[in-house]
């Protein structure tokens, strides 16, 4: 089946984008004026509370409500101790990771051992220091929002960041050199990455990750992303230098600019897009990741609606229901908690198969996918709970 791209950007309160792979809605995002995204956005911080108790302190970010920052999510940059105190944790954090690098397969080097690094300094900051004795309330971080604010809970924050390109993600000041995604799984094509990653030649003291969308690049196509990142990062350090905290520094990407990053994919049939400004926002910007790509988008003009006439405000209907049905004839039952998500399978209508394990088996197969689908569509994640037949 051929896989295409669906934006209704419409209306400019609302962008909602679909992928479909023949008749079948696989993905599913949507962003509203009044609501949007904070995942991504870097900010210009302020510290409020120090809260020992929990390892963690409360910052003034210019969101609804004051971000949690917990302490192993705070760069040792930050840390209000003698800087050669500082220098000597870095230093014994790269002198681990270059022992661990001689331990390694040349092929194996992948992004989860510069994950890994990074793990473990954290935790050689956590059994040395209180969060209570380095960081003081009033104190100013660049932070970035690594997850949205949730009912009473107030965003989740690091000081670690990331800045994602359609092929690599660059980490401004985490560990050094560069990685490749543990997705990447066929030897020559990782070989060939990491050589285009060396010669790439990384700033000390930063990181690179390349993503399994650059797999199958060129190295030209590597280093314009890279390059780009590279700028990105100079246009935040400058204008975090201009700011007075609580600031925005960065926002991400829109919706449209994020699904063409993100979720498009060359094999896609293409992308239609309605609505004039957000067609324009999509060929642009796709020009700038992939201008080969870029003849791929199209100005939907049709009578009616392009989610209405393909058949995908239906879909959009039923996942706001809590049963879903099977093909088969059973259904799931989908109930998300503070706590969990609980999914429960029953075999409803299914009794064509000859004996009962042999019912249950089919229904728990097909509902497994489906699951997974739902999922996906209506973005739950955390704890999963899935009570089979």
């Amino acid at each position: 089946m051929s896989k295409t791209m669906l934006i209704d950007a419409a209306h400019a309160e609302e962008t909602r984008v679909a992928i479909v792979d023949g008749r079948q809605v696989e993905e599913f995002d949507f962003e509203s004026r009044a609501r949007r995204q904070l995942r991504g956005n870097i900010y210009l911080a302020k510290v409020t509370r120090v809260e020992p108790s929990l390892q963690a302190a409360f910052v003034e970010y210019g969101g609804n409500r004051h971000g949690f920052l917990a302490f192993n999510e705070i760069h040792p940059d930050y840390y209000q101790i003698p800087v050669a105190d500082r220098e000597a944790i870095m230093a014994e954090a790269h002198d681990d990771a270059d022992e661990d690098d001689l331990g390694r397969e040349s092929d194996d080097a992948d992004s989860d051992g510069k994950l890994a690094d990074e793990e473990r300094l954290k935790r050689r900051l956590m059994r040395r220091y209180k969060i209570q004795d380095v960081i003081k309330r009033r104190q100013i971080l660049l932070v970035q929002v690594v997850k949205d604010e949730r009912g009473a809970k107030g965003a989740a924050l690091t000081t670690w960041l990331s800045l994602a390109g359609r092929y690599c993600v660059l980490m401004p000041n985490t560990g050094k050199g560069g990685g490749i995604s543990r997705k990447i799984t066929n030897t020559s094509d990782r070989r060939r990455l990491k050589s285009a990653a060396a010669a790439l030649k990384v700033p000390q003291g930063m990181g690179l990750i390349i993503r399994t969308a650059g797999a199958k690049r060129t190295r030209a196509e590597i280093k314009r992303d890279y390059e780009y990142l590279l700028r990105l990062w100079e246009t935040i350090r400058e204008l975090t230098l201009r700011s007075n905290a609580p600031a925005m520094i960065h926002e991400e990407e829109n919706l449209v600019r994020r699904a063409v990053r993100d979720m498009y994919d060359k094999d896609f049939d293409g992308i239609q897009v309605e609505g004039v400004e957000g067609f324009k926002q999509a060929r642009d910007f796709m020009r700038v990741l992939m201008p080969s790509q870029a003849k791929k988008i199209h100005l939907y003009q049709g009578s009616r609606p392009l989610f209405a006439s393909n058949g995908i405000e239906e879909v959009l209907t039923q996942i706001h229901q809590p049963v879903v049905p099977l093909k088969s004839g059973g259904y799931l039952v989908i109930n998300q908690t503070e706590a969990l998500v609980a999914i429960d399978v029953n075999s409803g209508r299914a009794t064509k198969e000859r004996n009962v394990e042999a019912t249950a088996t089919k229904t728990n197969m097909e509902a497994a996918v489906e699951a997974a689908r739902q999922l996906r569509l209506r973005d739950l994640a955390g704890l999963i709970v899935i009570d089979f037949i």
